[in-house]
């Protein structure tokens, strides 16, 4: 539990444009669900807040697995073995400290960053700064939209391009959760992400066929390598993969699903428990993505080809679909055929669980900063066509082998606009003004604008090779 400052309230001016004749507008975060979650008295348990705050951060926890991670992850691997593991590693923990911060903004201001940024910053900002945010949302969707597809190929041996089209329809799955609630989404959610980390979590310290060297693993976590060349590329994918720019809208509009109250004592512990939320869900994430990243090491790295069990010979090279052939990280553990099967099925549900997210992200920008209310089922309709449209032209004209290229594409893409939401984010929380005295301390500060720096220098050294890399992907 950190220690937080006493109780203070952030300045709001008469000038606010949330603000008419001293009275707020009726205009929150997703409308459906803000303060749906009841919490606690100040006075109940550990328990029983937490179980109150539990469950915004599984849900952001969800970007951080999705099918994007699970290329780059991949590729990483294969490519250059542990070497980028320190990478993940210190994504993941730019993203906690990334992701404290936003909700911190939600709890303090009861606004999303989206709504901050309309209202704090200048008009002409609103629709430069929306498109940009749907640019991610939509190199976001395309990743959910190629790990949905290449698992309804493994499960059905649906061709690529149609189950490209068929992932369309996925709104009734979001539609659907939401007549139940923010608590059944987090719920589902929650089972997926469990789901998928006892797979990797069994491989990685119960199988003896599939344990690494820890003592290799833990020196290439904190040893950083750069020497092999499109190495700087795949570590700008591993970091769009990670800190991902809509979550952090998502996040802040996601906390004011619980029914906060305003006096001090309370915003300290809805801050305290977000925080820990925040931290658990984030660090759970990292081993999903490490496991990853150390399996595909594991069967990949320095290889030609591989004997699954029953004989067959399956070869690959640097320029294999990864994603694709992936199941063979799990043939250990239950056999090729099945393995095959919960491999796909483990991939169709980060797909599907990412949708869930993709979706709410985009409702919180396109409400944050437009004011455009519309119904969830065309929203998520315009997201997937955007997503499925350039998906289908690049497999349509090159076929399958181009979907691990794509989804590395998306990430680098993500990376790209990373800094047009952190540096505001990190304004608005450092600000006094904002954020009364619950602005953000020393460490949060000094974390914060670190990482946004770092990530924004490997951003802009990575860039010539990022745009010769997406040049390469389109053209062919």
């Amino acid at each position: 539990m950190c220690w937080l400052p006493p109780m203070s309230t952030p300045e709001r001016s008469t000038d606010d444009p949330t603000l008419v004749g001293g009275e707020a507008k009726l205009h929150v975060s997703l409308e459906g669900v803000h303060g749906s979650v009841e919490v606690p008295d100040n006075n109940a348990g550990f328990w029983a807040h937490w179980r109150a705050f539990v469950g915004p951060a599984i849900l952001v926890s969800v970007g951080y697995m999705d099918p994007g991670n699970w290329g780059t992850d991949l590729q990483g691997g294969a490519q250059f073995k542990y070497e980028l593991l320190w990478v993940v590693g210190l994504a993941s923990l730019m993203a906690i400290f990334m992701q404290v911060i936003a909700a911190r903004l939600g709890v303090v201001t009861g606004k999303d960053l989206a709504q901050c940024c309309r209202d704090w910053y200048p008009k002409w900002t609103r629709w430069p700064n929306w498109l940009l945010s749907e640019i991610a949302i939509g190199a976001c969707d395309l990743a959910e939209v190629l790990g949905s597809a290449v698992a309804l190929n493994l499960l059905f041996h649906i061709p690529l391009l149609w189950a490209v089209i068929i992932t369309g329809f996925d709104v009734l799955l979001l539609l659907a959760l939401q007549r139940f609630g923010m608590r059944t989404i987090e719920a589902v959610v929650l089972l997926l992400v469990a789901t998928i980390s006892v797979c990797y979590f069994l491989e990685i310290f119960i199988l003896p066929q599939t344990q690494p060297n820890f003592l290799e693993i833990g020196r290439a976590l904190v040893t950083p390598h750069w020497g092999q060349v499109g190495m700087m590329y795949v570590a700008i994918g591993i970091i769009g993969a990670t800190v991902m720019p809509h979550n952090l809208y998502l996040h802040s509009a996601l906390v004011q699903s619980r029914k906060l109250r305003r006096d001090g004592p309370s915003i300290r512990h809805a801050l305290n428990f977000n925080t820990i939320d925040s931290t658990v869900a984030l660090t759970v994430a990292f081993f999903v993505n490490a496991a990853i990243l150390v399996l595909a090491a594991m069967v990949f790295y320095g290889k030609e080809s591989v004997t699954v069990p029953g004989g067959a010979i399956v070869h690959f090279s640097a320029a294999s679909d990864w994603i694709r052939v992936a199941y063979l990280t799990l043939a250990p553990l239950l056999g090729t055929a099945v393995a095959s099967t919960l491999f796909a099925v483990a991939l169709l549900a980060s797909g599907q669980s990412s949708t869930i997210t993709g979706t709410l992200a985009g409702q919180v920008v396109m409400e944050g900063f437009m004011h455009w209310r519309i119904r969830p089922w065309v929203r998520r309709l315009i997201t997937r066509l955007l997503a499925i449209l350039p998906a289908v032209l690049i497999i349509g004209l090159r076929g399958d082998s181009s979907v691990t290229d794509l989804l590395t594409l998306s990430q680098v893409v993500l990376a790209l606009q990373l800094p047009f939401a952190m540096f505001p984010l990190l304004h608005f929380t450092s600000s006094r003004k904002r954020m009364g005295t619950w602005k953000n301390g020393w460490f949060l500060l000094i974390a914060g604008w670190t990482s946004a720096i770092v990530i924004t220098c490997m951003d802009l050294y990575g860039l010539p090779d990022s745009i010769k890399a997406a040049w390469q992907v389109i053209a062919g």
